[in-house]
């Protein structure tokens, strides 16, 4: 599974009682087995919280990092208080735009190129709703020095759909952004999780896997993604579901 340095070591799982530790015939014919997580907030497929990104050590809604950030995690814009993303969702798919099957390394989506995909795939995205974009990022999973140096959406598409009312917005990439690519106007690098998770309190939704839905062609569809409610976490742990109608 491709991991961010800052993000390793990403997900780890041991057993800490088997079957042969707990069997014992002379007491019945039952066993037990269990395990120990240990993951990254921001590995695999996940979600993030507002409290994941600042401005000037200012989280989203002008709340100051100083008064929230404690030991035990984040005393407002946790994860625990993301709710339950259940509505409609469109899928865009840039690759198909291009007639290409995956976007280069380090490619940056513009505004123009999201705005097509909504016109030729004849969609509208409804205030409320989410916006999937498919870069074919995920075909590089198997690759994790490719993976992580993979497209993104340009800081002028997030401020667009920002404008369109989206609740999150996700993609098959690591960052939504492109990772390592610093923003003059934005005086930052991830200018898209600058500007949707601090500026306009939009959820990002990375490492997802899209291809089913793409090559289904199944664009519009109701979504459910449910963040756990690790309390003061900066992200979570998600298995987003499209449900289509066939």
């Amino acid at each position: 599974m491709p991991v961010i340095d800052s993000h390793k070591p990403g997900y780890y799982y041991a057993l800490h009682r088997r079957h042969s530790d707990t069997y014992n015939p002379d007491q019945g014919v039952r066993s037990s087995a269990s395990g120990m997580i240990v993951c990254m907030e921001h590995a695999g497929t996940h979600i993030d919280a507002l409290c994941h990104q600042a401005e000037h050590l200012t989280l989203c809604g002008g709340v100051s990092v100083a008064e929230v950030e404690k030991n035990g995690g984040f005393r407002k814009h946790g994860i625990e208080e993301v709710p339950p993303i259940v509505g409609p969702a469109v899928l865009l798919d840039v690759p198909r735009l291009l007639g290409v099957e995956k976007l280069d390394l380090g490619y940056l989506i513009s505004l123009d190129e999201i705005q097509a995909c909504v016109r030729d795939q004849n969609l509208t995205i409804e205030p409320g709703s989410t916006v999937l974009v498919r870069t074919g990022n995920a075909l590089r999973w198997d690759d994790e020095a490719a993976y992580l140096a993979g497209p993104g959406v340009s800081a002028a598409a997030s401020e667009w759909l920002a404008d369109q009312g989206v609740i999150a917005v996700g993609a098959d990439t690591m960052a939504w952004d492109v990772i390592g690519r610093y923003d003059e106007e934005y005086k930052c690098e991830l200018p898209g999780h600058l500007i949707l998770l601090v500026r306009r309190g939009v959820y990002i939704i990375e490492n997802m896997d899209l291809e089913s839905l793409a090559s289904d062609r199944q664009w519009s569809f109701e979504f459910v993604c449910l963040p756990l409610k690790f309390v003061g976490a900066t992200g979570s742990p998600v298995r987003p579901i499209a449900i289509t109608g066939s």
